[in-house]
């Protein structure tokens, strides 16, 4: 239940209530900041996170992204007994496969700095890739990585496990306010507005996911950030599709796959992306989705159906197109905003939010209580 009345102080104010905002408040109060008060105009996950695929990779281009998603997979594990709520999390493993040589060029040196830090990385024969993966066909496999450490969560349920966890150690969390402003002095962040009242603070954190672009405007905070339609579709039940079936991603034909009630969910990132909001994002676009968009879809689905070929016979039971921020360089926005004292921000996920959700906001809260991540 949201807390009855708004303070009119608090150590930091977090402004949006998706799983980002959630985790940097869960870490604030576990670094001892109990005086936090998190501000969802919405509801809590109501935005992007709903909808996330809720995939947890770990392997990433870059070594610091690759820890911080490290650090998710042992949070999302043991949040349940700490707040008593499921997160869905599943640790199901997870292969990454190579069409090209070049590719699996990549997947080595990404696997080899992998595995320097502790995260098991095999390396895999096509033969093998299909023996975890049986449904694919493999004709044109050079090989891939499997990562036995990966697994999926349910992105909803984190969120209140997190919010659940940061209220545990007095954080508040307010739905249904909607922050219209940032108050500042000396070229400092000292409080925000809201309908329901002003709350001055020592630190605003932007965690407002797609609107975070037009919130940091309110103060002239540049966040470099659009929305894209992000799409995948959810099956029946297929034959051959086991409950424990490890995650697939086939980076050459722009396609992921997971398993879902005895089906696959099946989505991707088309080379060529279609924006959306590009004269903003409704303030009250909460649990929405887009209409259904199968000529954009059909680059993955055709990349799908060559991979997974008994695809063709099942049964979509529903299609999922919702609207996700993404960066020029694909690289999440986290740290103190350059225009403004005492303004931090999380957002910009380029679709990997839930994965990065548990990393991300311990640095972040690291970086606002401590100075440095």
């Amino acid at each position: 239940m949201p807390d009855k009345k708004l303070p009119t102080q608090a150590r930091a104010v977090i402004v949006g209530g998706g799983i980002v905002g959630c985790s940097v408040a869960y870490h604030l109060t576990k670094l001892g900041w109990k005086d936090v008060v998190l501000l969802e105009q919405g509801q809590l996950s109501s935005g992007t996170t709903w909808h996330a695929a809720g995939l947890v990779g770990q392997l990433r281009a870059q070594e610091n992204m690759t820890r911080l998603i490290q650090y998710s997979t042992d949070l999302y594990e043991s949040l349940e007994a700490e707040t008593g709520l499921a997160t869905g999390w599943k640790r199901t493993g997870s292969i990454i496969i190579a069409r090209t040589p070049e590719r699996m060029t990549v997947i080595k040196r990404t696997a080899a700095v992998a595995a320097a830090y502790g995260i098991d990385a095999d390396i895999i024969t096509a033969k093998q890739a299909q023996e975890i993966w049986p449904i694919m066909q493999v004709d044109d496999v050079v090989g891939g990585v499997w990562l036995p450490g990966d697994g999926k969560a349910n992105p909803a349920d984190i969120t209140q496990a997190l919010a659940k966890g940061a209220r545990n150690r007095g954080a508040q969390v307010f739905e249904k306010t909607r922050v219209t402003g940032v108050t500042t002095k000396d070229g400092m962040a000292v409080g925000v507005e809201t309908a329901e009242g002003d709350i001055a603070c020592e630190v605003v954190i932007n965690c407002a996911g797609q609107w975070a672009r037009q919130f940091g405007r309110l103060s002239g905070v540049t966040v470099p950030l659009y929305s894209a339609e992000h799409m995948y579709i959810v099956t029946k039940p297929m034959a051959g599709v086991d409950r424990d079936m490890a995650v697939m991603r086939d980076p050459d034909g722009y396609i992921y796959c997971k398993e879902e009630v005895g089906g696959l969910v099946m989505g991707g990132f088309e080379p060529a992306a279609k924006p959306w909001g590009m004269d903003g994002i409704p303030d009250d676009f909460e649990f929405t989705l887009l209409p259904d968009d199968w000529d954009q879809f059909e680059i993955l689905m055709k990349n799908a159906l060559h991979r997974i070929p008994s695809l063709a016979e099942a049964e979509v039971r529903q299609f999922i197109n919702g609207p996700e921020s993404f960066t020029p360089d694909s690289n999440y926005i986290l740290g103190e905003a350059p225009e403004l004292r005492n303004y931090y921000v999380g957002a910009g996920f380029n679709s990997m939010g839930i994965a990065s959700a548990g990393g991300a906001g311990k640095a972040l809260a690291e970086w606002i209580v401590q100075g440095s991540p």
